[in-house]
């Protein structure tokens, strides 16, 4: 009997040992690899931007002035190749770390809340990444300005227009249309395209997403367009525009905006993936838990 219970208690402790060597080995496997969505995030991102930048100068060209396609495209070969990039240091900056943010928190909120039984993990994971995105509003604000050709004389560079932004107007200055930003953010392709992984689905459904929001796109550019002046609203500056441009005039550059986002999506999608086996296969997660 004395046997019996000793071998009893011996089993206990046994079991518990093997329950937290499981539950360590699975916190090691999630946290071990974590860093992967960031670096393939941050790396598809950079491809995109270079790949697409010119095309989304002409569509801000559009949106700024409400001109079409062959306009813009006009305005750009008068100023020169030498100009064409002029501007791509924000978004190459703002939109690859925002990438890296964006996939990286979302996989990791998202396993948060698995652990936890979340009902809707995915979308409320999305959402989170997206809010967390636009907290780089002022590199996204001095993009704007810079490919603004009235500002050509008035900023050198980026590193210049956030020096001049602040000692001029203020802090709050970086944060032009923050609001509106966040929302765009949290429902734009950015939250939600990376379901998918395949080029055609993401591409598609980035596609349809930024055509919906394109009247808030255009709002979003117009409110980061001025500097100093008197803050105004969001629904103020859409209604303004509406009455300018009339319903149809909100939607100018829409055809081109939709044919970059299937472009653009598909190359983050596709290189997402491409970038992240090739770290699992550098770098798998059971060499770390050895």
């Amino acid at each position: 009997m004395q046997d019996s219970k000793v071998r009893n208690e011996e089993k206990v402790p046994s079991s518990i040992s093997r329950m937290s060597q499981m539950k360590e080995d699975r916190r090691r496997v999630m946290t071990s690899g974590k860093w992967h969505e960031y670096v393939s995030g941050w790396t598809a991102c950079v491809v995109n931007i270079f790949a697409t930048f010119p095309i989304n100068k002409t569509i801000f060209r559009q949106v700024l002035y409400g001109i079409s396609m062959k306009e813009a495209f006009q305005q750009l070969r008068g100023e020169g190749v030498s100009t064409l990039y002029r501007g791509v240091g924000p978004p190459l900056i703002q939109k690859s770390a925002g990438g890296s943010i964006m996939f990286g928190s979302y996989f990791q909120i998202r396993e948060y809340l698995k652990q936890r039984s979340y009902p809707i993990a995915s979308p409320t994971a999305a959402l989170c990444a997206g809010c967390i995105e636009a907290v780089l509003t002022p590199l996204e604000r001095v993009q704007v300005l810079l490919q603004n050709s009235k500002y050509n004389a008035h900023f050198k560079h980026t590193p210049d227009a956030l020096v001049t932004l602040g000692r001029e107007f203020g802090l709050k200055e970086y944060y032009r249309g923050l609001t509106d930003l966040t929302c765009f953010k949290c429902d734009s392709p950015s939250s939600i395209a990376k379901f998918v992984s395949d080029f055609v689905s993401g591409a598609f459904l980035g596609g349809i997403i930024s055509t919906i929001f394109y009247p808030v796109n255009v709002t979003k550019t117009h409110m980061q367009s001025k500097i100093g002046g008197t803050f105004l609203s969001f629904s103020t500056v859409f209604r303004q525009l509406l009455k300018e441009r009339g319903f149809v005039g909100m939607f100018k550059g829409v055809h081109l905006n939709y044919t970059r986002s299937f472009i653009s999506w598909g190359i983050i999608n596709v290189s997402f993936e491409f970038v992240q086996s090739k770290l699992l296969i550098l770098f798998p997660i059971q060499k770390i838990l050895k």
